[in-house]
């Protein structure tokens, strides 16, 4: 009976250390995505501001890149503005876009986004 405790109990602590850490980011992440009530022309408009003045990294949705695919405006505009605010909701960025995008706190990610996260463990 001490063997097969002592043989349940390693089994349960190699399972435990195979499970990833919880971390604080996880429960507050939130991603930055096309509205779906949000018009063609106002999606483009918001996805133009995005990559160019906006200064989001937009290289990953060009063709024959990673997250090219779906191409789509809504699926192109969701990355843009998830890359910017990813990037910089830190110094006071927001998720709007002129009423274009919305915040979930669902992962959206058809493509994983290329921005750097903090993680603290708990």
């Amino acid at each position: 009976m001490a063997m097969f405790l002592l043989n349940l109990m390693a089994a349960l602590l190699f399972l435990a250390l195979m499970i990833p850490p919880k971390t604080v980011e996880a429960e507050f992440e939130q991603w930055c995505v096309a509205d779906e009530q949000s018009t063609e022309e106002e999606l483009q408009g918001a996805l133009n501001w995005a990559c160019g003045s906006g200064g989001a990294d937009c290289s990953q949705i060009q063709e024959n890149q990673p997250c090219y695919i779906p191409n789509t405006l809504k699926d192109h505009a969701s990355y843009a503005f998830n890359t910017y605010f990813q990037n910089f909701k830190h110094t006071g960025a927001s998720c709007n876009f002129r009423g274009a995008a919305i915040t979930t706190e669902l992962d959206p990610s058809k493509c994983h986004f290329n921005h750097i996260l903090l993680l603290f463990y708990i």
